[in-house]
């Protein structure tokens, strides 16, 4: 019988889900419910969710192969290609994950009459294999260039089902619905560019005895998690200013207890964390509800957008 769940731990499953609700989240708990004119039908829409999914997959498994030394040092008991999984099997998983994802982006593209748009698909795929096989070795380029495509796959969203149906009748509602997915991408850059950093602070032994040159083995430990400090540091003052000078001026109840109790209160919980992390342990936590802090935050436009039309 195979053993189907190698493939779906070399795949990171998990966070692919993730990715996927919260494109669901940005279309039914945001887009549908301000309704403004959307530009896809459902089938398009999922369409939009495979390309991303299967191209970031595809981003993943490139990424393992690249990485089989360097992840023998830092995480032995996750890696899988060369003992679950051969390598070639996995460059053919990885073919297989980037056509089809491709392949899916084109044909929404010609859907809504823009064949152009597919050039997209093939950017995000080419620059996932550009970042895997050289840009992660640059210091806080390749930090830089991932932290950007989680938040592309946000503002794809408004690419795809806001710009083919704005028109002058309704270009300031767009407009403002654009602005805000683009808000939230900034959002998830930020806070996953401090991901990838506090993930390099993490893995900087195996990383060291590969000769890869990240920032943490650049400028030190120390440097790097004050740097990391300050970036997270930003949007959490945002936050509390942002909750304190539309939420609470709103009457928002519930969209502030939600952003205090799972999106401000955990970054607050980060930035002492990295503060006082020493340990391999402390960094891989910090990673961990980090990621979590991106999917609450996202769904915080679902909870916030909900608050304001029942508010009352």
């Amino acid at each position: 019988m195979i053993n189907y769940m190698k493939y779906l731990k070399l795949i990171r499953y998990q966070n692919l889900l993730l990715l996927a609700l919260m494109q669901l989240i940005f279309r039914f708990g945001f887009l549908e419910l301000i309704k403004i004119p959307l530009s896809l039908f459902y089938w398009q829409y999922t369409l939009l969710i495979l390309a991303t999914v299967l191209i970031a997959a595809g981003g993943y498994v490139i990424n393992d192969i690249f990485d089989q030394e360097t992840d023998d040092e830092n995480k032995p008991e996750k890696v899988i290609i060369g003992k679950s999984i051969s390598e070639s099997m996995a460059y053919n998983i990885y073919a297989g994950l980037t056509i089809t994802g491709v392949a899916c982006g084109f044909i929404l593209s010609n859907s809504i009459e823009h064949p152009n748009f597919a050039v997209i698909f093939i950017l995000i795929a080419t620059l996932l294999y550009f970042y895997a096989s050289t840009l992660k070795q640059i210091p806080l380029l390749g930090n830089t260039v991932v932290a950007a495509l989680l938040a592309f796959s946000v503002i794809i969203i408004g690419i795809f089902d806001i710009f083919p149906n704005t028109f002058d009748i309704n270009r300031p509602q767009m407009a403002v619905a654009f602005s805000i997915l683009f808000d939230y991408a900034k959002f998830a850059f930020i806070i996953n560019l401090v991901r990838e950093i506090i993930k390099d602070i993490e893995d900087i032994e195996g990383d060291k005895s590969q000769s890869m040159n990240t920032l943490p083995i650049a400028i030190g430990v120390e440097k790097t998690s004050k740097i990391a400090f300050v970036i997270l540091l930003i949007p959490t003052l945002y936050l509390m200013y942002y909750s304190n000078t539309y939420l609470l001026e709103n009457n928002l109840i519930i969209a502030i207890i939600y952003m205090l109790a799972v999106v401000i209160a955990p970054m607050i919980f980060c930035l002492f964390k990295i503060w006082n992390a020493k340990q391999k342990s402390d960094y891989s936590a910090i990673s961990t509800v980090l990621k979590w802090i991106i999917f609450f935050g996202i769904l915080s436009i679902a909870v916030v957008t909900l608050n304001i039309l029942h508010h009352g």
